[in-house]
């Protein structure tokens, strides 16, 4: 008889951590969630994940929720010593580039020292066990914006062949800019390619492009589509900020997030780096994804412009995800893009 996984989730009440602690509990692995909705101090009520939390608490069968914060070495250390796990999946972040500049120290204490506490914890008593590290593609900074592009009605598109696929992993990570977040991400994300090759651990960063579903506590600060869809069935008014909503992003189901982590946990690598999103089939732009929400209720939303853009948002941003599907060929998005905003749109009627 097999012994069942032992999993350990950072940021288990939010979407990707949720998600995760779901899809575990249901394979039937003993999961060990750490969350202290620090989304809510970052982000007020809106952001606050406890329902998230509630609601795995009643649906699960094997979870374990620990209520502490990351930054404290000695929770960490003494958690992954007796927990063991056979599998981490790190998704605890502050994840906001715009929020990063108000409260640095937090932001890159919980992006950086963070990771390395959980790092350490697992050198010393789980080496072994695959090490999933959700990532960010804002360790490219703006660089991505210095590849060729055409102006199109609805959307900025790239304008060499070569480029089709979107942002490969090669893609420049220095002298750009970054924002804080970006910066402390990538901080992070070197940390665990350096753990990888230097002790010859299993890891991986999966840089994400826009990760979503109904589970996401969408903000304005953090969390696009799911913000945009809560808008829009409460009527509220949508802002728009710069690149005249020409900016493309391509959308990623958190259900697609970890069934990648999945296939890395069964094959892992040492020090791997996968760029993770929808791809172009589920790529948009901020007009494009307006009109699909539109689409979908039947009525006009309200949204205003703001012309001054967020300061080092990519204009075009399409992961290109061929190195991830060569590795994994098994791994296929099950969710498009007009799924996505069905799902996420009939939780919000459910929630309303």
């Amino acid at each position: 008889m097999n012994t069942p996984p032992r999993i350990l989730i950072t940021g288990s009440s939010g979407l990707i951590g949720s998600e995760a602690v779901r899809f575990y509990d249901q394979m039937g692995a003993r999961v060990l969630g750490i969350d202290n909705n620090m989304r809510a101090s970052f982000f007020g009520p809106s952001g606050d994940t406890s329902a998230n939390l509630n609601q795995l608490r009643t649906s699960t069968r094997n979870f374990e929720h620990r209520d502490f914060d990351i930054r404290d070495r000695q929770k960490v250390l003494q958690t992954i010593k007796e927990f063991r796990p056979t599998g981490i999946i790190h998704a605890a972040a502050q994840p906001s580039h715009d929020l990063a500049k108000d409260r640095p120290f937090d932001d890159f204490e919980v992006n950086a020292v963070g990771t390395l506490n959980l790092l350490e914890a697992a050198r010393d008593n789980a080496a072994e066990a695959p090490f999933i590290f959700m990532s960010t593609n804002k360790v490219y900074g703006d660089s991505p914006n210095e590849l060729p592009l055409l102006e199109l009605p609805l959307r900025f598109e790239y304008s060499s062949p070569e480029d089709l696929h979107g942002v490969r992993e090669t893609q420049r990570i220095d002298q750009s800019l970054h924002s804080l977040f970006g910066a402390s991400k990538l901080a992070a994300d070197i940390m665990v390619q350096e753990y990888g090759r230097y002790f010859g651990m299993p890891t991986v960063c999966f840089r994400a492009g826009c990760m979503t579903g109904s589970s996401q506590a969408g903000v304005e600060l953090h969390g696009f589509l799911n913000y945009l869809v809560r808008t829009a069935v409460l009527d509220g008014e949508f802002t728009i900020f710069g690149y005249k909503g020409k900016q493309v992003r391509d959308q990623i189901h958190a259900s697609d997030v970890i069934r990648a982590a999945e296939e890395f946990r069964k094959s892992p690598r040492c020090a791997e780096v996968y760029n993770i999103g929808g791809g172009r089939g589920n790529s948009a732009s901020v007009l494009e994804s307006i009109a699909l929400v539109e689409d979908n209720l039947g009525r006009k939303l309200r949204v205003r412009y703001v012309e001054d853009n967020r300061i080092g948002d990519h204009l075009c941003y399409i992961s290109d995800m061929r190195k991830f599907e060569s590795h994994f060929p098994s791994w296929k998005l099950s969710y498009s893009l007009p799924l996505i905003v069905e799902k996420i749109l009939e939780s919000q009627f459910t929630i309303v």
